[in-house]
């Protein structure tokens, strides 16, 4: 079993009165086992937040290395869209 280390913990009324509805329920055996979840919950939040951090710090990356990067300029864009839809056979636009 892993070392065990003895704390005290401070709640305001409303807190550990929802902690001890939750043991009198019969949701957790006692109090400390109702904390542990909840720090539990805590670290796993934390660990999934760290994790997110990650993700956009690689997709940032990503971005950044992908080419274009400056001032944009739409009608541009929106040029070279058109001609990817049209295709190099229709440049009129006409279809067929």
């Amino acid at each position: 079993m892993a070392a065990v280390e003895r704390m005290t913990v401070v709640f305001p009324e409303p807190l550990a009165t929802q902690i001890r509805a939750a043991v009198e329920a019969g949701e957790y055996a006692s109090t400390s086992e109702a904390v542990r979840d909840a720090v539990r919950l805590w670290s796993d939040r934390r660990k999934f937040r760290d994790m997110e951090i990650e993700r956009l710090q690689r997709a940032w990356d990503a971005g950044k290395a992908s080419g274009r990067h400056g001032v944009l300029d739409f009608d541009a864009l929106r040029r070279e869209a058109r001609s990817r839809l049209i295709g190099p056979d229709d440049e009129d636009g006409r279809g067929g």
